[in-house]
């Protein structure tokens, strides 16, 4: 049974049905660019969510917008979030362009963290879009950007470090500039490899 008197009313059921939607449809993506590329699967791994009861509520107050359906389904536009975790730096824009390339998925909004960060370093590339009449909020990112970004939401939510709070939040930074370089070799490396050969299999030992 679903309840009815949580903020998205009797609209969960098509969240969970949109949701379901979307992860397999980015698995059909994933599965065709495999099948297209050298460089294999773009994808890691996905993580979805639908936003809490609570947790939706919470942001409605934060903005200072009323607790109701019309807030938690079109005025936050993340009642349904989508993490794609990509091994390397290409594979954020190959998955990203692929997704808008779908006909059934309407680009609403984007913002590039990656080419223009975040003052404390946080590197992510969001794509808001509708689907079946619902907002769903993609972020997409390397492993390495989503490790930080664990850290940064650690410290975000841990209570009592205003001691070291500069000190910690100096340092974050200073990883995420430090990862983002490596992002950036890493994805040379992958270049350079894949230019010397055709992907084919080595030859047999003698």
């Amino acid at each position: 049974m679903y309840r009815s008197d949580t903020i998205y009313g009797n609209h969960l059921p098509e969240l969970e049905e949109t949701m379901d939607f979307v992860l397999r449809r980015i698995d059909a993506i994933r599965k065709q660019l495999a099948g297209s590329s050298q460089q294999g699967d773009p994808v890691d791994h996905v993580l979805s969510r639908i936003k809490t009861d609570a947790s939706m509520r919470e942001k409605c107050r934060r903005k200072g917008i009323p607790e109701n359906e019309h807030s938690a389904l079109e005025i936050c536009q993340d009642a349904i979030g989508i993490r794609i975790i990509c091994p390397f730096l290409n594979d954020v824009y190959t998955i990203a362009n692929a997704l808008k390339a779908q006909p059934d998925f309407e680009s609403v909004e984007e913002k590039d963290y990656i080419r223009h960060v975040k003052p404390n370093g946080y590197r992510s590339l969001h794509i808001i879009m509708r689907i079946h009449g619902l907002f769903v909020e993609f972020q997409i990112r390397t492993i390495s950007m989503d490790t930080w970004a664990a850290l940064e939401h650690l410290m975000t939510y841990k209570q009592n470090i205003s001691g070291n709070e500069k000190l910690i939040v100096s340092e974050l930074k200073r990883c995420a500039d430090e990862l983002a370089s490596t992002d950036v070799s890493m994805q040379t490396i992958r270049d350079m490899i894949t230019a010397e050969g055709d992907g084919g299999e080595p030859p047999a030992e003698k």
